[in-house]
């Protein structure tokens, strides 16, 4: 489900910025989903391709959410067959560089995890 279909701004939980973002961002996939579209657009057997272990419905969900609340931009092409192209729109361009903090964070947490294992 969308953000904008279950957030009730009335409650104090959700006046709260950064529990609005990780609401927004929540879904195993949706970080690694943008990181994709955010070095070309895709189609979703590529983006399929690219996530090993998604299933077709979690995927199509997950990408749905995105559109929905603002971040995905869907293409629809009028062809036989059809194609479809998701990009990134303007408001999940501008979380781009947070996402290159998360992972900047991430790699260096996970190389001092490592180094402590191996101190030990």
């Amino acid at each position: 489900m969308s953000l904008n279909k279950k957030i009730n701004s009335n409650l104090p939980e959700n006046k709260c910025s950064v529990s609005y973002t990780q609401r927004l961002i929540a879904g195993r996939w949706k970080l690694v989903i943008m990181w994709h579209l955010s070095q070309e657009t895709r189609r979703f057997n590529e983006l399929q391709k690219l996530l090993p272990g998604v299933s077709k419905g979690i995927l199509t969900r997950q990408l749905r959410e995105m559109e929905d609340d603002g971040l995905v931009h869907r293409e629809v092409y009028k062809e036989v067959p059809p194609k479809v192209e998701y990009s990134l729109t303007k408001e999940g361009q501008e979380f781009l560089p947070i996402l290159t903090s998360m992972g900047n964070w991430g790699a260096k947490h996970r190389e001092k995890l490592e180094q402590k294992k191996n101190n030990k």
